[in-house]
């Protein structure tokens, strides 16, 4: 997992449009067994492969975790046998890595999981995401994102807002639910 993953509690996730501190913890499981797994408690974050292995178990717990794709995953093998969209249940978000910010990989990645495989719940990137990148992460479906140490928060935020004219397509974000009268 990047360096950058997690940070000591400081406001340098940008998520719904506001600062807050970083309380994602990665979980680095040395063995592949069920007692690996982190405790359930919130704010863990857990690679691909343990959750490919402990998905059933991961999801019936209380408090959900997240989920790390490295650039080079492949987000097919978070469906369902059989499904066509991601199963939201027991997944507080997908955290996309970006090693270097260079690494065009995981707006790839977050394309195809908004428009292929159905997720609709928060997409964060991690790792190498500096405050020039972020307006064009938010582009590809991203809506929550973990500021490089180093850089700016309020300054990474204030990128969201710098382009006010595109000239090519975004990701559509899913519509807010309507409530009854």
């Amino acid at each position: 997992m990047s360096e950058a993953l997690h940070s000591p509690l400081r406001n340098n996730v940008i998520r719904n449009g506001a600062l807050e501190p970083d309380t994602w913890q990665a979980h680095l499981a040395a063995d592949d067994t069920a007692a690996a797994l982190p405790p359930d408690s919130p704010g863990w974050l857990v690679t691909l492969q343990t959750w490919q292995t402990h998905r059933q178990q991961l999801r019936m717990r209380q408090h959900a975790v997240a989920v790390y794709l490295p650039s080079d995953a492949d987000p097919e093998v978070l469906l369902e046998p059989g499904a066509q969209a991601i199963d939201p249940v027991g997944i507080a978000h997908i955290a996309i890595d970006f090693p270097v910010y260079t690494d065009g990989r995981g707006y790839s990645l977050a394309q195809l999981l908004r428009t292929q495989y159905g997720w609709h719940g928060e997409l964060r990137a991690v790792g190498d995401v500096m405050i020039d990148t972020v307006h064009y992460l938010a582009r590809c479906g991203f809506d929550s994102f973990a500021v490089k140490p180093g850089h700016d928060p309020e300054a990474a935020l204030a990128a969201l807002k710098s382009f006010t004219v595109h000239y090519q397509r975004a990701y559509r974000k899913p519509l807010a639910p309507v409530t009854g009268a």
